[in-house]
């Protein structure tokens, strides 16, 4: 299928690995431009040239700093023309007890999967509903409908972008306008934040780390762990033209792990 974004402007955040990573190969291979950013400059560069590779028609330009500051997400917008497809992303907050948080745990929580992504969708969908199209993906995590207990640091910013997607996405001027906000909610994925999760888990429970992803692969219906490629994939459709009648939605990804109905 052709998803008819070839030639897009694409800005995919935290993107040297992982779930980014993901996103931002899927789109490359549809002949979107790409912006991607990350912390690590080595790691991104090594990024940016394995995206080169892929499609060597398509420009990727890589932009190294936090996306959480003002200073970060100002530098990687500057790097393109234009954002016609814009990938929240950005490293979760650590695991703990509630009880171990102060204010400043809270804060800086809220400014990296809350603060950043709605600032980064204030920058940006206006622009897009000027050129009438806009594709808006939050990463965000399935512990938004079923919070895990040691995650509370993630499970209250990352609800707290879901209430303002919600509104935001259904905003007529945006909507009306061919532009689209959505969650993808991602479950177990063979990623460093999955990796390190397993760690803190076998640290405090004296269980060998292979034990514990074992446990858990178990808990998954699909009996894996989820592929970075598939999640971009998903996460490409997406901001196709063919989703333009999806928004305003919390689409998970988990190999049928949540048990729910709705």
């Amino acid at each position: 299928m052709d998803l008819g974004i070839a030639g897009k402007w694409a800005l995919v955040c935290a993107a040297s690995k992982g779930l980014g990573k993901g996103c931002a190969e899927a789109l490359v291979r549809e002949g979107v431009h790409v912006v991607v950013t990350a912390r690590g400059t080595e790691a991104l560069e090594a990024t940016a040239a394995a995206l080169r590779a892929l499609h060597p028609a398509v420009q990727v330009r890589a932009v190294a700093g936090d996306i959480t500051t003002e200073a970060g997400r100002a530098a990687a917008l500057a790097a393109a023309p234009q954002v016609d497809i814009l990938v929240n992303n950005a490293g979760g907050p650590p695991p703990g007890d509630f009880r171990d948080w102060r204010r400043e745990q809270w804060l800086a929580a809220v400014e990296g999967n809350m603060i950043t992504p709605i600032e980064l969708i204030r920058l940006t969908v206006d622009g897009m509903a000027e050129r009438g199209f806009g594709r808006v993906v939050n990463i965000t995590s399935s512990a938004v409908k079923a919070p895990i207990d040691f995650l509370g640091l993630s499970n209250g910013a990352r609800s707290g972008l879901t209430g303002f997607v919600a509104g935001t996405a259904r905003q007529a001027r945006l909507a009306s306008r061919n532009v689209t906000i959505n969650n993808l909610l991602p479950g177990s994925f063979d990623t460093d934040r999955l990796r390190s999760g397993f760690a803190t888990v076998a640290s405090k429970s004296g269980q060998p780390v292979e034990a514990v992803r074992e446990a858990r692969r178990k808990l998954v219906p699909a009996q894996r762990f989820g592929h970075a490629d598939e999640f971009g994939a998903y996460c490409a459709w997406l901001c196709s033209q063919q989703a333009g009648y999806v928004t305003g939605q919390n689409l998970l990804i988990d190999g049928g792990a949540y048990p729910g109905t709705y």
